[in-house]
């Protein structure tokens, strides 16, 4: 991810195979990750059987919060975008029956469409 991304918090895609490497401890037995992109610290993945957040908390980024969202368990999700050509998108993630979505805001032109296609096509089986 260049600089100029990092700073405007642009969404990078990131290697899967070097993802996978990462997150080989909290991977279970056959998932691979999929697709993945990174948001600063923060960081989208996609594996063959559930949504990773992966979110980076403090200054050091030491903590980290691993939110792991089965697809099975997303009952709708939106993409919100101010416009056409704005960059800036939310992610709205409904979980089971909890009436209140999982909210993300994240940037990245081409890789806001990609994300988007990534969630159709995990959650719709596809």
């Amino acid at each position: 991810m260049g600089l100029l991304s990092a700073i405007t918090g642009n969404a990078a895609s990131r290697d899967a195979e070097a993802v996978g490497e990462e997150l080989a401890p909290i991977l279970a037995d056959g998932e691979r990750v999929e697709l993945a992109f990174q948001l600063v610290r923060d960081q989208f993945v996609f594996t063959n059987a559930r949504l990773i957040l992966i979110d980076k908390q403090g200054l050091t980024g030491r903590k980290v919060e691993y939110q792991s969202i089965p697809y099975r368990s997303i009952t709708r999700f939106a993409v919100e975008t101010a416009g056409h050509f704005d960059l800036d998108a939310e992610f709205k993630l409904w979980i089971g029956s909890d009436p209140t979505p999982l909210v993300r805001e994240i940037r990245g032109g081409e890789n806001v469409a990609a994300i988007q296609r990534a969630l159709a096509t995990m959650v719709l089986g596809g």
